[in-house]
């Protein structure tokens, strides 16, 4: 059996999305801020990632252009996160 263009990337699609799941039950579950702050992180990487695959199987260049700027979003909003909890760190409590 092979498989041509259009089923890799349905295929990929699929692991991507159940790489999705597994990292929406990191966030859900996980023990602390830290752990779920990654988890947020991994999820906002995978819908790039979907967004890029999506893209290839619908020939649309615009889904690579909002994957851009997504990604750029995202990053921005982890390190606010990331310094919001470093400042709560350093002061010791939620201020």
């Amino acid at each position: 059996m092979t498989f041509g263009p259009t089923e890799l990337l349905l295929i990929g699609i699929a692991v991507l999305s159940a790489g999705i799941i597994l990292a929406l039950l990191r966030l859900f579950l996980g023990p602390t801020a830290p752990d779920r702050v990654v988890a947020l992180d991994t999820v906002n990487t995978i819908v790039v990632g979907l967004m890029v695959a999506f893209a290839a199987y619908f020939q649309e260049v615009v889904f690579v252009d909002i994957a851009v700027v997504y990604a750029l979003l995202s990053f921005g909003a982890t390190m606010f996160i990331a310094r919001y909890m470093e400042r709560s760190k350093e002061t010791g409590g939620v201020n």
